[in-house]
């Protein structure tokens, strides 16, 4: 039993270490008063399996929009609208999203919101060097043993995990640890 809630444990941890929550509009939240969302979202960067917050009072929507109807303020032909006052939103593929304040007047004063999601970041694969071709005759001599060109670049960095796998095995060892202890009490 307890090695079961130790895993449950680590099995919702894990997914939280690669998406990063934005709170939409910072502390201030998804409101008509005082926020640029423009500015907002520069400061950031949204990757797949980021969330998107929105926190907002009922006075307020959330609407997935197109470009052209962000562009226009409009919310007639709306991807998705929420209502509620907490809008949680994945961010599952790359490319740009668009939301507004479908309460009349509020995306015109500034209530809507463009960001592009980017892929996460992956290390690129690495080739080794290749050393240029011999200059001249690829044929060696008959009394000159062939020679090997000497490359003077360096090996490539060790790819960078960012972090996640270090993470990862401190959940694992908490997990542990926790069990561990369960199971010396249960003894």
């Amino acid at each position: 039993m307890a090695l079961s809630s130790a895993l449950l444990i680590l099995l919702l941890a894990v997914p939280a270490v690669y998406g990063v929550e934005h709170d939409v509009g910072g502390s201030s939240g998804w409101t008509n008063f005082g926020v640029d969302y423009s500015t907002w979202a520069a400061a950031e960067t949204f990757t797949v399996g980021d969330t998107l917050v929105f926190s907002y009072g009922t006075n307020h929507q959330v609407a997935e929009v197109s470009e052209s109807d962000y562009n226009s303020c409009s919310s007639s032909n709306a991807i998705e609208t929420h209502t509620g006052g907490s809008t949680t939103v994945t961010l599952s593929k790359t490319g740009k999203r668009f939301f507004i304040c479908p309460t009349g007047g509020h995306c015109g004063s500034g209530m809507k919101l463009a960001i592009d999601v980017v892929a996460a970041s992956t290390t690129p694969g690495t080739t080794p060097a290749t050393p240029p071709p011999p200059s001249g005759s690829t044929t060696p001599d008959a009394g000159t043993p062939p020679t090997t060109p000497s490359s003077t670049t360096s090996p490539p960095p060790p790819p960078s995990d960012n972090g996640a796998a270090s993470i990862f095995v401190n959940v694992m060892l908490g997990s542990l640890l926790v069990s561990g202890s369960t199971l010396a009490l249960m003894v």
